[in-house]
């Protein structure tokens, strides 16, 4: 489903949201429990390490096609001589910190020859990558997201010699600085970043075996997760700055192999349970401040299913059984909510949800039919892996028996013996996504799944990920069929390509075919280091045989 379609489809239902909104009016199924899960998520709240960045060059935007969205930086002078010359004829300049980051900007001036006798206007435009300081952004297209959440700010220096600091965090690597009004020669005289992240402990180094390549796939990735780990595990630290589900559980599956800092994921489980909706569906993405709270509009039918999986995996890694017993009714209400959209036939019908959004990809017209059943079933074995560790068989038994049935239905509904493939839908889609939930949630034999894998990428016309969020899947996908050189070639390829590229992070959308998709009509909206695409990290350590070699 499109986002634009989405948005249609929620106001159906916004009246019902509104409901919880106000103070959870309804039966809540989870009143006893509510207030320790917030007391815990208070009580597992992070502590952010703070480093002081400094700026390394002042660059400027060269126009070149052969570039990622058609820019790239080149150094204009040394930072001491951009500092030591007036600031009057370098507006337009950009400065080049090196490397991303996020936190506070802060500034200071120096006056020139003559005494200030009025207050200074800047401009200051951030930006992830080259490009998002080279474009303008006015007028604004429009489109999905609102034009907000672009960096740029002006501010009005009222004091020479005093530090200014910009009201707003701020995530990136290059500031374009424009003069708008003065009446003195002026200079900078510091800029610093005050970087933060909750990322702690050293990452093991990669050996002497892995490619040059996929140890910068494996260095960028470490940087996107410690920028996204923030106080909660952030999609984008630049936008949309929250907590989602989808990016907590590969956040979360990177981290157990990199930082291990498994108290974030605990913080972050039990700040989407303690919000979650009176009638016991999670809300898909949470905020932090003023206080925490839900995007009450936001319910994600495939996010929903992943949080039982991502409270598995941590169990796992971190060994701790309790949070798993205190969280227990979240799952099991997540598989009862999903249960409701399971036909007599063991289908997931989606003509029965009131309006769930669907996600999986951001890919225009994907139908998710196939996919949705597959999330299901994947999350019912997970779920009842889970249920065996603390003790409740009766659900394991329950759940691994629907799995079954909704694992035949899958093949009889949508499995072509013929073709050896799945086809969504009338029109007989063939997706990259549909295969690859039938994959993971072992519809298919590993045999099986491999010929559907290699059909549909060597088919042009099949609708291909848009996204690294599903492409993490597809690796997966890969790696359990047995497909390990061709999930080394596409990781190398699709992350590697992102290096090529310039990525100092990882991007919320690559497309090797399109620079400047972008589901929000304007690319410069694009978050250029979001958590979903930090995964690489977790297939190269926890695969070291297949990638590391």
């Amino acid at each position: 489903m499109s986002y634009i379609s989405f948005r249609i489809k929620l106001s159906a239902f916004s009246a019902l949201c509104a409901i919880s909104a106000a103070g959870y009016a309804q039966t809540d199924v989870y009143e006893q429990w509510r207030e320790s899960w917030m007391k815990t998520y208070e009580e597992t709240m992070p502590e952010l390490k703070v480093e002081i960045k400094k700026p390394v060059a002042a660059v400027k935007g060269v126009k070149d096609d052969a570039a990622f969205q058609g820019w790239r930086m080149e150094k204009a002078m040394s930072i001491e001589e951009f500092y030591n010359a007036p600031f009057n004829g370098n507006s337009g300049i950009v400065i080049d910190f090196g490397e991303h980051m996020t936190g506070e900007f802060t500034f200071n001036l120096r006056q020139g020859w003559k005494t200030p006798d009025a207050p200074i206007k800047l401009k200051f435009t951030f930006g992830e990558v080259p490009s998002e300081v080279c474009t303008p952004f006015d007028p604004f297209p429009g489109g999905s997201l609102a034009r907000a959440w672009l960096q740029d700010e002006t501010v009005t220096v009222s004091t020479v010699g005093e530090p200014v600091t910009i009201p707003r965090r701020v995530a990136f690597r290059y500031v374009k600085i424009e003069l708008i009004g003065h009446s003195y020669d002026f200079h900078f005289a510091d800029m610093q970043c005050a970087a933060t992240t909750s990322a702690s402990g050293e990452p093991a180094r990669l050996p002497e075996s892995a490619s040059e390549i996929v140890r910068d796939i494996n260095r960028v990735s470490l940087n996107t997760l410690k920028e996204c780990m923030q106080t909660v595990y952030e999609d984008g630290p630049k936008r949309d700055r929250r907590l989602w589900i989808g990016d907590l559980y590969l956040e979360a599956l990177a981290n157990m192999y990199s930082f291990k800092n498994h108290e974030l994921t605990k913080h972050c489980l039990y700040m989407m349970a303690a919000l979650a909706a009176p009638d016991g569906m999670l809300y898909s993405t949470a905020f932090e401040r003023p206080k925490a709270h839900p995007q009450y509009e936001t319910q994600i039918a495939d996010y929903s299913l992943l949080y039982n999986v991502a409270l598995l995996d941590y169990t796992l890694a971190s060994k701790d059984i309790e949070t798993a017993r205190d969280l227990w009714p979240v799952v099991q209400n997540q598989i009862k909510y999903a249960q409701r959209y399971v036909g007599d036939d063991f289908i997931y019908d989606r003509q029965r949800d009131r309006g769930l959004w669907i996600f999986f990809d951001w890919t225009p017209g994907l139908n998710t039919d196939i996919a949705i059943q597959g999330a299901m079933i994947f999350s019912l074995k997970k779920s009842a892996e889970l249920a065996k560790l603390v003790g409740d068989n009766d659900s394991a038994a329950q759940w691994i028996e629907l799995a079954a049935k909704m694992r035949e239905a899958a093949r009889q509904k949508y499995y072509d013996e013929k073709e050896g493939v799945f086809f969504a839908g009338p029109e007989k889609q063939l997706s990259h996504i549909s295969q690859i939930w039938m994959i993971l949630s072992d519809v298919v034999t590993p045999k099986e799944g491999a010929k559907a894998l290699k059909k549909v990428l060597a088919d042009k016309n099949a609708v291909y990920p848009g996204t690294p969020y599903a492409n993490h899947y597809l690796v997966e996908a890969m790696i359990k069929c047995g497909m390990n050189k061709e999930a080394k070639k596409f990781l190398v390829d699709y992350w590697g390509g992102m290096v090529k590229k310039g990525a100092d992070t990882f991007w919320e959308v690559y497309d090797p075919n399109d620079d400047f998709r972008s589901p929000y009509n304007f690319f410069p909206i694009n978050s250029y280091c979001h958590a979903w695409s930090c995964t690489p990290v977790y297939f190269i350590n926890k695969y070291p045989e297949i990638f590391q070699k």
